[in-house]
């Protein structure tokens, strides 16, 4: 099911973008972008740490229906107060601020998803490993997104249907999630809570989200404030394509961390590092394949989902793509290693740095270089994240770092880049260059792991699923 929740999030923005990109052009999407990376820092606020600390502590409690119905109770009632505050917050910034009130109606609508999201309590699910649950939920949702899009998005004008439609799935997801929720905890009090036991650490984790989110969505912030709703646009462009990719990347994260958690708890170590070095293994073997795709045909991948409109985006692409293997290792020391260690401190200590580092250089770049000048600031803050975290996990990254054979990944990319521009070079219609160069570029690398045996794709490829495939149909 997570692979296709995965597949879901690669395949629907590939319909979406491309469409509405042609239809609102820069300056529109320019404007939603700016809306919804506003309102995430309200909704970022409300929800202090608890998506990240519910999903650690409702695993650790799973086994104990009464604990889990307290702790679920305890952890819904901080986010309940804390959606009220930043609601009147918002309300008053609506009213008073100006950036704000020339787009008043999209930021009200777009809005509406801070007073929805502590109703989701997807901490809870996911920290129950309720993944077939939660894919069927966000498929089912992101194909009704798809067909209001088309239904009511025809015009430039049409921009706060488009706002509608960005929030549809995160809002109709914590509806469903607060209907279906009674089918594993009660939300009959129960008395006896312990409301501060959860602060210090939500507290904590906390800070690492609004760091994180000072160096993922300060950008489209800073540029909306100081240059244009095109320069947002631009910029948006560049950081869909590499958020999608992305996705791919980290999509074992949310699988991997209530497991990991439970391991920690069980003190099953081994366990642990074994499944810490699968997921390090994955993600070598993804991220740079998609990572040096991205950089070469950053161009035809723009001018494919958005239109000529946005080629000036394509230097922003180009910096930014290297984060697609920054953000996948961050994410496996901070999210999968850091946090069911405990040691949230650490992992603060390493998005502050970054987001540091991303306010000074967004400072200095984006008033010369615009989109280009903020996918620079975010690319040297997910590299400082990274560095920070290979510091305290020194000793577990370079036990688990060297298991790969990056020899092999290294000559499979180089041979997979020169056979993909040579075959490509053959075609101008952009879409079909994509195709050819996507396929002869992916099948090269593949076919070259495959055969000089790589240790990820042998063992959990070849071994892991293919044999296991061919056995059980041979078993029928």
């Amino acid at each position: 099911m997570n692979f296709i929740l995965t597949a879901s999030n690669f395949i629907f923005p590939l319909i979406t973008f491309p469409y509405v990109s042609r239809i609102l052009g820069v300056s529109g999407t320019g404007k939603v972008s700016f809306a919804i990376s506003v309102v995430s820092y309200f909704t970022m606020v409300a929800a202090l740490g608890i998506p990240t600390y519910g999903i650690r502590t409702t695993a650790k409690v799973r086994d104990d229906q009464e604990k889990l119905n307290r702790t679920t109770q305890e952890i819904l009632s901080i986010h309940l107060f804390m959606m009220l505050l930043v609601s009147i917050v918002y309300i008053l910034a609506i009213l008073f601020v100006p950036r704000f009130q020339s787009d008043r109606t999209l930021f009200l609508v777009v809005g509406v998803s801070i007073l929805l999201d502590p109703l989701g309590v997807n901490w809870l699910y996911q920290g129950l490993e309720q993944y077939g649950y939660i894919a069927k939920r966000s498929i089912f949702l992101k194909f009704v997104g798809v067909i209001l899009m088309f239904m009511f998005i025809h015009s430039p004008d049409d921009y706060v249907f488009y706002g509608v439609t960005s929030i549809l799935a995160s809002a109709g997801s914590n509806v469903l999630n607060f209907i279906n929720l009674r089918k594993y905890v009660s939300l009959k009090p129960v008395g006896n809570y312990d409301i501060k036991q959860h602060l210090k650490p939500i507290l904590i984790l906390f800070a690492q989200v609004v760091a994180v989110n000072i160096y993922t969505n300060l950008d489209n912030v800073m540029l909306g404030f100081m240059k244009t709703d095109v320069d947002v646009g631009l910029y948006a462009a560049a950081v869909k394509v590499k958020t999608i990719l992305t996705s791919l990347v980290t999509s074992l994260g949310a699988v991997l961390l209530p497991r990991l958690s439970y391991y920690i708890m069980e003190g099953r170590k081994e366990e642990f590092q074994t499944l810490i070095r699968k997921a390090y293994n994955f993600v070598i073997v993804i991220a740079l394949p998609l990572m040096l795709f991205t950089i070469f045909y950053a161009r035809d991948c723009l001018v494919f989902l958005s239109g000529k409109e946005f080629i000036g985006a394509t230097l922003a692409m180009q910096i930014i793509a290297p984060t697609i293997v920054l953000i996948g290792l961050s994410n496996l020391l901070g999210i999968q290693v850091l946090t069911p260690l405990n040691k949230e401190k650490q992992l603060v200590y390493s998005v502050v740095a970054g987001a540091v580092a991303d306010l000074i250089l967004n400072i200095i770049f984006i008033p010369k270089m615009g989109a280009a000048g903020a996918s620079l600031g975010t690319l040297v803050a997910e590299f400082v994240v990274l560095i920070v975290q290979i510091m305290y996990l020194k000793d577990l990254f370079f036990k688990i770092a060297k298991q790969v054979q990056y020899w092999k990944v290294l000559v499979a990319l180089v041979l997979a880049n020169i056979i993909s521009i040579k075959c490509s070079g053959f075609v101008d219609m952009v879409f079909l260059k994509l195709v050819v160069a996507g396929i002869s570029f992916f099948g090269i690398y593949g076919t070259i792991l495959l055969l000089t045996k790589e240790k990820f794709v042998q063992n959990y490829v070849v071994d892991g699923i293919l044999k296991k495939s061919f056995l059980k149909k041979k078993g029928k």
